[in-house]
C-alpha cells in the first residue's frame, strides 16, 4: 500500500498503539505527527499500517470535554460568571487549533500564540504585558531520549530546557503562583524541573506522552474554578487522558470571580 502526506497511521513495530498524520514522505521514511498526543516521530514506509477509524479521533475530544463538564457545576439562574484569562503558547500549530477550538467550546476567553520553543523565553514577557492572563499554557513537543542520559539529566530532553527557560521568564514577570498560573511541558518532559522552575502545573510524571488537549485541560479547569477556592487536585489531573502519569501539579486556587445578580 502505497501512502501520502495527510493519511492517517499507525505502526507495526509498535504493536499500533498510537494514530500519526504523516507529514512528509522523503527517500522510503515517513515523518509523523501523532493525532491525539504531542509526538513527532519517523518511520519506514513498510512498517506502517493505515488508519481508518478517523472518526473515533473526534469521539475522543468530545470525550475529553464531557469529562471537564462533569467537574464544572455552574449555577445558571441568578449569578453570572467572569472565568480567568489564558495565554496559551504553543510550538505546534495543528494542536494550538485544536486547543483553541476547546476552549471555545468550554466557553473560556483565551489567546493563541504559535512559538518555536526555544522562542517561547525570549518573547513570553511581551504577550504577557499584552494579554494580562491569569492562566498561561506553554507547550509543543518535548522528549526523554535515554541514549543521551538519565532520565534526572536535563541534557537527555529534547525541549525541557527551552521549557524551563521559558517558565523563569514568566515567573520574572509575576513570581507569585497565585497570580499567575503556568502549565507547561509537552509528552515526556522533566517535569520535576519544570516544577522546581515555578510551573503550577506540568508533564510528565512518568515520562510518557501526553494527549494534545491535556494542558487546555488543566487550564480550562482552573479558568473555571472559582477564584481564592483551591482545585481538587486529584480530581482534576484524573480528568486528563492518562491522569498523574502524564501531568502534575500543586493545589492552586481558582481564578473566576461570581457575580450577582444576572
Amino acid at each position: 500500500m502505497r501512502f501520502k502526506i495527510g493519511d492517517f497511521v499507525t505502526r507495526e513495530s509498535h504493536e499500533n498503539d498510537t494514530v500519526f498524520k504523516i507529514v512528509d514522505i522523503e527517500d522510503e521514511i515517513a515523518y509523523l505527527k501523532g493525532v491525539n498526543v504531542r509526538l513527532i516521530a519517523d518511520s519506514k514506509i513498510d512498517d506502517l499500517r493505515k488508519f481508518e477509524k478517523v472518526d473515533s479521533l473526534q469521539q475522543e475530544d468530545r470525550q475529553l470535554l464531557d469529562r471537564v463538564n462533569e467537574m464544572i457545576n455552574l449555577d445558571r439562574g441568578e449569578y453570572f460568571y467572569l472565568p480567568g484569562k489564558i495565554l496559551h503558547i504553543d510550538a505546534d500549530q495543528d494542536y494550538l487549533k485544536r486547543c483553541m477550538m476547546f476552549y471555545k467550546k468550554i466557553n473560556v476567553r483565551a489567546y493563541g500564540i504559535k512559538l518555536k520553543e526555544d522562542e517561547i523565553c525570549l518573547e513570553i514577557e511581551k504577550y504577557l504585558n499584552q494579554y494580562k492572563p491569569d492562566i498561561v499554557v506553554i507547550t509543543g513537543h518535548d522528549a526523554y531520549n535515554k541514549h543521551l542520559g538519565k532520565e534526572d539529566e536535563l541534557s537527555s530532553y529534547r525541549n525541557s530546557k527551552n521549557f524551563i527557560n521559558a517558565i523563569t521568564a514568566a515567573r520574572q514577570y509575576e513570581k507569585s503562583q497565585d497570580k499567575l498560573i503556568i502549565i507547561a511541558g509537552a509528552c515526556q518532559s522533566f517535569y520535576e524541573e519544570l516544577i522546581k522552575a515555578g510551573a503550577n502545573f506540568a508533564s510528565s510524571p512518568k515520562r510518557i506522552n501526553i494527549h494534545a488537549l491535556d494542558p487546555a485541560i488543566i487550564a480550562s479547569s482552573v479558568a473555571l474554578c472559582e477564584k481564592n477556592k483551591s482545585i481538587n487536585l486529584l480530581q482534576l489531573l484524573d480528568k486528563t487522558k492518562y491522569g498523574s502519569d502524564g501531568m502534575g501539579g500543586i493545589i492552586t486556587n481558582g481564578t473566576m470571580y461570581v457575580g450577582y445578580p444576572r
